[in-house]
């Protein structure tokens, strides 16, 4: 970019809170279109995204174009004062693609084909794929690009692709080559000596396909890392074809949260605008949490103000029971991510599908119609997101705590023959997540390269595998007089997923004052064990102390009288996952004493309090109403009226208090 900074968000929001979704009006009448965009105007609707799966009908046979239909609705929508989120459609090519070039088609570690019938039929490595991508991206943006409706660009759709054939073979073998030099390096990095795997030529290294036994787990890893990096290139070629035509519209592509294909700390560098999809269960009792996470995550990555780019406004499909939401909820959720930093809320989708896979997956028009109780309940959202936008758009939220994510140590704990299939990383990490929301404790998800200094309180769940720099780097925070708090399975390997001498590396072993970590002992199912004051759960630790200044021990078994909490100083170590309740209340006494608490005193447990900028996002989870003090008189942006000292919200109430 030359002349102006990169482009932002905030070049589409121009400080209204987007509010829309997906709309495939290619499924429907041109008759219906008019009628649409009339409820849309109704319900407050201000952006729409278009074209995401609509390749066969822009492109029915190779080479061949077919515009005239989308040109009619960025028309209509332009006439509407409608913005468009234009996207490329390649993540599900047309059948005739498959049919001609098979190898455009994945396959799956065991050899088979994906053949088209579904969507995200492509192979990230395969040229004649690629070819076809940039020339229907090339062609999009040399006939939109001007185009009064254009607001943002959405590339492909939810990447999730593996592959595992030889096209993607050839392609690892050269990413491989490039990374590690020679072959001596990789052998090196891989430990071939294990089980007679060395390589003695490049062209005999595969993908990780299905072998007799386990899998060699630095292979596994370092597939991970190809796996996200070729998607990567697959949109940073459809990224810079748009961007040569409109360098100042922003571009972006949607995670899927907590997926295990993309590294989104690298992708979110890549990315205008960082937008994610969030889709929490109505029937989860943490659902509220599970969306907090990803919410307080996306935020994180894109350092500032994100876009939910797909809730449901009712019930989804893909579940054994899909169930609707409550009346209320689904205000309460979109409130929720706007009170966490988002600046667009948009549903998958617009008008509920009559045929397909995703019939009963809801839309903002469900197929009760207008008159039923979804779109109803999206107009009084609309109506709520005009309101509070002008106090709210393009501000930031400040988190004293940090909780470290990293992607590839999730990808080398996450491997065969590990000492308990039953520690999941995502698991492991919702519930440290859970425990500081529940203490009504804002946090932030960090790298752990980033830098820390701006936190009171960093707390890792689990990071197996970790780099000298990241380690280099919690240790200068910690002797810098922040809060480390660290949980079990930390600094096992390092990026070559290699045993770090000693089971655990030595410079956080002297941090967290443990002498020798004699023995890993993980529990069953069900199992817990017995710690002064709580019940540990999943696993334990058999840790010889050094010099902390506090413990608390396991009681009773194999582990009594030993270390199940370490303390040194600022520097904390956690050698269980406590039950939800006793973590809750260890991270609220350590955050409180290095000066972190609440935004409001007192919350009710089902009540959720967020500052984001000077606004006050106060949020009842429950289904019963609530009373909450809040100290001094202030305007809920809501409803316009005077607040004074306390507020009372309904079930799934909310509140958005400006002092």
């Amino acid at each position: 970019m030359t002349g102006k900074e990169q482009p932002a968000l905030s070049d589409a929001t121009r400080g209204r809170l987007l509010f829309g979704g997906d709309y495939n009006p290619e499924q429907w009448p041109e008759e219906i279109w008019h009628e649409d965009v009339r409820l849309m105007k109704d319900a407050g609707v201000n952006s729409v995204t278009l074209g995401v799966f609509s390749w066969s009908k822009l492109e029915p046979e190779p080479g061949a174009r077919e515009f005239g239909w989308l040109d009619t609705l960025m028309d209509l929508m332009h006439e509407n004062g409608i913005g468009v989120v234009l996207a490329t459609p390649t993540s599900s090519p047309p059948p005739w693609m498959g049919r001609l070039h098979p190898d455009t088609l994945p396959v799956t570690e065991d050899g088979r084909t994906e053949w088209w019938g579904g969507r995200q039929h492509f192979s990230h490595s395969s040229a004649t794929y690629r070819r076809y991508a940039a020339a229907i991206t090339e062609d999009l943006a040399a006939r939109y690009g001007g185009h009064p409706a254009l607001s943002m660009w959405h590339i492909n759709n939810e990447y999730c692709t593996f592959d595992y054939g030889d096209e993607a073979a050839a392609a690892f073998r050269r990413w491989l080559s490039e990374k590690y030099g020679t072959l001596d390096a990789l052998n090196e990095a891989w430990g071939t000596a294990f089980w007679s795997q060395g390589y003695d030529c490049w062209d005999g290294i595969l993908p990780p396909r299905l072998p007799h036994y386990m899998r060699n787990p630095g292979q596994v890893l370092d597939f991970r890392r190809f796996t996200s990096d070729m998607l990567l290139e697959c949109y940073t070629a459809e990224r810079d074809i748009v961007r040569r035509h409109t360098p100042h519209t922003p571009v972006t592509s949607n995670f899927m949260p907590l997926w295990v294909g993309q590294d989104a700390w690298r992708w979110a560098e890549e990315e205008d605008v960082v937008s994610v999809d969030i889709y929490p269960d109505p029937r989860d009792p943490l659902g509220a949490q599970n969306g907090a996470l990803v919410q307080d995550m996306t935020r994180s990555q894109a350092r500032g103000p994100w876009m939910l780019m797909e809730q449901a406004a009712g019930p989804v499909n893909w579940r054994g029971v899909n169930h609707p939401k409550p009346r209320g909820l689904n205000r309460l959720w979109s409130l929720q991510a706007v009170a966490r930093g988002a600046d667009a809320v948009c549903y998958f989708q617009w008008r509920q599908s009559r045929q397909g896979a995703e019939k009963f997956h809801s839309g903002m028009v469900s197929h009760a119609g207008a008159e039923g109780r979804t779109y109803q309940e999206v107009k009084q959202l609309g109506a709520d997101l005009a309101r509070i936008a002008p106090q709210v758009t393009g501000r930031h939220i400040t988190a004293n705590v940090a909780v470290l994510h990293d992607w590839n140590a999730w990808w080398a704990g996450a491997q065969d023959g590990r000492p308990s299939s039953r520690v999941e990383y995502p698991d492991v990490l919702r519930a440290w997540h859970q425990a500081l929301w529940q203490a009504h404790l804002t946090c932030d998800f960090a790298h752990p390269e980033h830098d820390l200094t701006p936190y009171s309180v960093v707390v890792v769940p689990q990071l197996y595998a970790l780099t000298d720099a990241a380690i280099d780097n919690l240790l200068a925070y910690a002797r810098g007089g922040g809060t480390l708090v660290c949980g079990f399975l930390t600094g096992i390997a390092d990026e070559d997923d290699r045993v770090r001498p000693g089971g655990m590396d030595a410079r956080l072993r002297e941090l967290f004052g443990i002498r020798t970590l004699h023995e890993w002992w993980p529990l069953d199912a069900g199992e817990t064990v017995a710690c002064e004051g709580f019940h540990g759960t999943l696993w334990s630790e058999e840790i010889e102390p050094a010099d902390p200044d506090h413990t608390a021990c396991y009681k009773g078994g194999e582990l009594d009288g030993m270390p199940a909490v370490l303390r040194k100083g600022r520097a904390w170590y956690v050698s269980t996952l406590p039950e939800p309740e006793a973590l809750r209340e260890l991270l609220a006494r350590i955050a409180g004493d290095a000066g972190v608490r609440p935004v409001l005193d007192g919350l009710p447990e089902q009540v959720e309090a967020v500052l984001r900028g000077e606004v006050l996002f106060v949020l009842n989870h429950g289904r019963e109403p609530v009373t909450v003090e809040v100290p001094g008189t202030h305007q809920d942006l809501l409803t316009g009226t005077a607040v004074t000292d306390r507020v009372t919200l309904g079930r799934y109430g909310a509140a958005v208090l400006r002092p």
